[in-house]
């Protein structure tokens, strides 16, 4: 793998060799960095079912002030810590989680500014995981969730979410979810 753009543009990085784990296509990752354009520079980033870690690795190439990986394969996680350290990037920049996502949103806090969310498609649409973060105020109206799926099928999204945009590419499809201000 590749990373395409910012100051680690043109670095490849190996991806771990782990069961289950499906990185998002070169393509696809570019396209996603060019619909964020400069809202990634400064921005808190949280990369769930982090896998590889391409996506975290490139938000940080461009300009993300941190990222938090969350992955639950022990193996796979370790992999994107040593992988932060090679490309020389501090704990402080690149946070790595190891455990299920579900639990991981308990442990978390502050705000996202963009959340990243790659589940394994047969899992569906993580609503669950949609509301947590809400719940738990890891987002608000400001963040921006990106839901990637398989292109099959057409994501239905849970109050307070609504679909801001959905764009294919082959069997890879990117959902933009932007969570509603509260009512309260």
């Amino acid at each position: 793998m590749r990373l395409t753009g910012g100051t680690l543009g043109g670095r490849r990085i190996a991806g771990p060799k782990s069961r289950g784990v499906r990185p998002t296509p070169g393509r696809v990752k570019e396209a996603l960095f060019s619909m964020l354009g400069s809202r990634t520079a400064g921005a808190r980033v949280l990369d769930l079912y982090a896998g590889t870690g391409a996506v975290g690795f490139e938000a940080l190439s461009r300009g993300a002030q941190e990222v938090v990986f969350v992955e639950g394969q022990p193996r796979v996680a370790q992999r994107i810590a040593a992988l932060a350290a090679q490309l020389g990037i501090g704990r402080d920049r690149a946070r790595v989680v190891n455990t299920r996502v579900e639990r991981a949103l308990e442990r978390l806090d502050g705000r996202f500014d963009i959340v990243f969310a790659d589940p394994p498609y047969a899992l569906g649409v993580p609503e669950r995981v949609l509301l947590r973060l809400h719940e738990r105020g890891l987002v608000d109206e400001r963040s921006l969730v990106v839901y990637e799926h398989s292109s099959r099928i057409t994501v239905g999204v849970p109050a307070p979410y609504r679909v801001g945009r959905r764009e294919a590419y082959g069997e890879v499809a990117l959902t933009f979810l932007a969570p509603e201000a509260d009512a309260s």
